[in-house]
Parts: C-alpha cells; structure tokens; sequence
C-alpha cells in the first residue's frame, strides 16, 4: 500500500490529541490495535468509498476499524477535528464567517406523487420482456 493512503503526520498529530487513552486490560487479552493503522483505514474507507470489509489489512481488520470508526464519530472527534480545522483555517487564511453557502435540493421529486396516494392498479409485472435463454 503507497503512502498516498495514509493520513499526514500533521493530521495525525492533531487527531491524536483528541482521541481518547485507552486503558490496558488488567485481565490481558488482546492489545488494542495501532490507532494510527486504525485512522488511515477510516480515511481510507472515506476516500475510496470502500466497503468496511474491504479495506486492506495493513490497516487492519474491517470490523475493528469500523467499531473504531463508529466511536470515534459517537464520541464527537471528527466533528471537535473538523471545528479546529476550520479554526486554524481562519487564522491562516481567514474566512468570512458571516457568509454562508447551502447546496442541497429542496424541491419536491418530479414523479414523487402524494405521501399517502392511492396504489396503482397496474399489475407488477412488466410486459413484452425479453425471454430467458434457460425458460422451459
């Protein structure tokens, strides 16, 4: 795996800082994964569009970094991440904060119809379809 799908040490460095310590288990067990391999298989995952259980092992197992993943996201990190981010944005670069901008589509769908409209009385079935090779 190249080094283009790893994270950079700067992110890193700031991600670090905002995820939580993990205690080791008095009991033993497994050690806990290398959160390092664990936030490159996140980004990984949100580059490509990969499936969880996809990714490449380097990074980890899919199920681990997914669960990860998924605290990480309940426990605010992303979103305390991409607040410092814009913050140190602002103070590089500086952003007009009292502009904003929306994109999204809020139109109704063309050939949505009514929330509660009558059923359709046309059969399901789709006519004049090509025939099956294997019909009998």
């Amino acid at each position: 795996m190249g080094r283009q799908w790893r994270i950079p040490d700067e992110l890193w460095q700031r991600l670090e800082k905002l995820l939580p310590t993990y205690a080791v288990s008095k009991q033993g067990g497994r050690p806990r994964a290398d959160l390092r391999s664990i936030a490159d298989g996140i980004f990984y995952v949100l580059r490509t569009g990969c499936q969880w259980k996809a990714i490449p092992e380097e990074f980890g197992k899919g199920s681990t970094v997914h669960r990860y993943f998924q605290d990480w996201t309940e426990l605010g990190i992303f979103e305390e991440l991409w607040q410092r981010s814009l913050l140190d944005y602002d103070e590089l670069k500086g952003m007009d904060w009292q502009w904003q901008s929306l994109d999204g589509a809020t139109t109704k769908a063309p050939l949505g119809g009514e929330k509660n409209r009558k059923q359709s009385n046309r059969p399901r079935k789709n006519r004049h379809q090509t025939q099956s090779i294997n019909r009998w």
